[in-house]
């Protein structure tokens, strides 16, 4: 029979519906159970593309014998991060606390009242590598409850009071320049020079650190900033990681050089690198980053979309191989062999071009991975031009590989990378003149509209198709509210419509209103939210931006479109305290930097008169990192007071510290100005 999951919406839960193990969903009838039947809770984190929760899932909640211990001894409760990340981030806490790492699936075992005693990540089936078992953990877990429950009780009250303490940073002075170089060299000294990224493996993208080189180059003119985004670029763009047919990256490298990946695909992950394409195309004019732009959002168009314009979550890195099997695997769905290869083309008619295609994509005989071979260009850096016959053979090995058994999508649409995607989508219509993906971006904003803001304004996080028109739930995040305030300022910026601004205002008062902390920060819950062992603050920047650090850049840039000084000290507040941290560790504060150089370097306020769209998309094409634009619908905000050309007549006024410089009618002057 299924399980109580069986009810729930979120496509990872639904994975575990058909699980022995008697699951409950996070709430408080979970926990009324636990104190009923005097039984800890066992809290299991993951989500739905993350492949290790599939193993753990295999090998012990499908196991009847391992969910009897289950059932009998413990409450048993499943999450889905990506819906809860309040849940998420507090016991991921306490796993790093006591464990000194964390990640996913996230294994905590906790009193009735929600306070963690022992956490830990995955667990095998059998004890291996020095690892117990998940059965040994049930076992030891569970005497330990009933012969020796004080000890767990205080170990508890410690854990909780570690999450707890998790405070904001004392405030200090604003952070100047000179934080700035300091958060460049630091990057730069972590930076890879070989493979570019930073570190050794895994890799990430670090698309936030990314940017912040960009802009550091576009600020400085180093040329080692630069050197550092290219050659990560390239790198990232010619791995594995890139999916050379059908576009998109993985989530991550387990090697340095990015050939062998992760192979889930995620919304955000691809929104920021969107982002971090448009902007590396802009500084550098290269027509293969123009591609892998390009391609990247014809991916998530093409694969992460719904009919009315809602972005899926991710796609699964496991799947059933193409030639059958019992089990799925990783990376199945996008591994080839030079056998596959033959086949494939030869139905297309292009046998002579089997050789010239394998070589290209580097599939051998001996293969990459496992046996098989992940389509790369890592021996040729740089070079992405697809010669005629290796773009037909692509067309050909691209419609053979979506009739494959596909990975499974997480079909939930969340308005944090919902957001995201919209800001980095509207970017880079502005930067390319691409309408259609600007038309596309205002179709998901207007889903997000539409579909995950409750009659009263606020916002929800997660949204999914139930069958009868769709089901939003759980209140907004911090991230939620601030990844809409930057992709509504984005839209204003492309379009010029006013109601985007509007909108991005009304985000920023919920932001105010109901997770600002008075001591300088923002917190991941609103004041009238779910009230959990502690109330999470937004920190570092992570695998996305924090709320903290798009709450400052929102802020500032409002400051500037609308004149109204609160949203500059609220964000002021966040860099005291944040600011000094961003600085000695750029890595976790990629974005926060952004707003570190709002502040220190200050903005350039360019407004656009009358019917003049050259001037605005002068404005628009440019990486111009520390640039408002005002264009298009008229408001009735300061910046347009006293400046009333209307159609060809219209001008560029272009503004900074607080001093205008004489009004421009060229494109040509425009940008000179722009280059002062």
């Amino acid at each position: 029979m299924p399980n109580r999951l069986a009810a729930e919406t979120s496509p990872y839960l639904q994975q575990h519906a058909d699980n022995p193990v008697d699951w409950y969903p996070w709430g408080p009838e979970a926990f009324e159970s636990a104190r009923r039947s005097d039984r800890p809770v066992l809290i299991s984190v993951g989500y739905s593309s993350c492949h290790w929760c599939h193993v753990m899932a295999h090998e012990s909640f499908e196991d009847p014998d391992t969910a009897e211990r289950m059932n009998e001894w413990f409450v048993n409760v499943k999450v889905d991060r990506e819906e809860r990340p309040d849940v998420d981030r507090i016991y991921m806490e306490a796993t790093q606390a006591m464990t000194g790492h964390g990640g996913w699936p996230m294994t905590v075992f906790a009193t009735p009242d929600g306070e963690p005693f022992f956490c830990g990540t995955y667990f095998p089936d059998r004890p291996r590598g020095g690892q117990a078992s998940f059965t040994q953990v049930l076992t030891a877990v569970h005497e330990a409850w009933t012969e020796r429950r004080d000890e767990l009780l205080e170990q508890a009250g410690q854990l909780t009071e570690v999450v707890r303490r998790h405070a904001v940073p004392a405030g200090g002075d604003l952070p100047d320049r000179a934080e700035l170089d300091e958060a460049t060299a630091a990057a730069l000294s972590a930076f890879d020079p070989a493979w570019g990224g930073f570190g050794q493996a895994p890799k990430f993208p670090q698309t936030l650190t990314l940017d912040h080189l960009l802009r550091a180059h576009v600020r400085t003119g180093s040329a080692a900033a630069l050197s550092a985004v290219v050659t990560s670029v390239d790198a990232m763009s010619a791995g594995g990681i890139a999916d050379h047919l059908g576009g998109g990256f993985s989530r991550y490298s387990v090697d340095r050089q990015w050939l062998v990946p992760h192979f889930e695909k995620m919304l955000y992950d691809n929104a920021l690198l969107v982002r971090l394409l448009t902007h590396t195309w802009q500084v550098t004019g290269a027509d293969r980053h123009l591609q892998t732009l390009t391609e990247t959002v014809e991916y998530v168009l093409r694969d992460l979309s719904l009919p009315d314009g809602g972005r899926c979550s991710a796609e699964d890195a496991d799947s059933v191989p193409a030639d059958g099997g019992d089990h799925a695997e990783e990376g199945a769905f996008y591994v080839w062999t030079p056998e596959e290869v033959s086949t494939v083309l030869a139905e297309a008619g292009m046998t002579d071009a089997v050789d010239e295609v394998c070589a290209f994509y580097d599939v051998t005989g001996s293969g990459n991975f496992e046996g098989r071979s992940i389509p790369n260009r890592i021996r040729h850096r740089g070079d992405l031009e697809r010669p005629a016959t290796v773009e037909a053979a692509r067309a050909a090995l691209l419609a053979a590989r979506s009739r494959r058994p596909r990975p499974g999508l997480d079909d939930k649409v969340l308005t944090e990378w919902n957001a995201l995607f919209v800001g980095a989508l509207a970017e880079a219509a502005a930067a390319t003149g691409n309408r259609a993906w600007l038309d596309e971006a205002e179709r998901t904003a207007g889903f997000l509209c539409d579909h995950l803001r409750r009659d009263d304004g606020r916002w929800l996080r997660s949204w999914q198709d139930d069958g009868s028109g769709g089901r939003a739930q759980h209140l907004a995040y911090a991230a939620d509210h601030g990844a809409l305030l930057d992709a509504f300022c984005e839209l204003y910026r492309a379009t010029g419509r006013l109601r985007w601004l509007d909108e991005a205002v009304t985000v920023a008062e919920l932001i105010a209103r109901h997770h600002w902390d008075p001591d300088g920060g923002v917190f991941t819950t609103a004041d009238d939210g779910e009230a959990l062992i502690a109330r999470p603050r937004e920190l570092a920047d992570d695998a996305t931006p924090s709320g903290a650090s798009q709450a400052a850049v929102g802020f500032l840039r409002l400051e500037a479109l609308t004149g109204d000084s609160r949203w500059g000290e609220m964000a002021r507040s966040i860099l005291r305290n944040l600011g000094p941290l961003a600085a000695r560790h750029p890595t976790g504060f990629g974005m926060l930097l952004w707003a570190v150089e709002l502040q220190a370097v200050g903005i350039t306020e360019v407004v656009v008169t009358g019917d003049r769209p050259d001037l605005a998309d002068a404005v628009r094409r440019r990486f111009l990192p520390g640039v408002v634009l005002v264009a298009g619908e008229r408001g009735d905000g300061p910046l347009w007071e006293g400046r009333d050309e209307t159609g060809a007549d219209g001008r560029a006024y272009v503004c900074r510290d607080h001093t205008c410089r004489a009004p421009v009618d060229s494109v040509e002057d425009l940008l000179a100005e722009l280059d002062r």
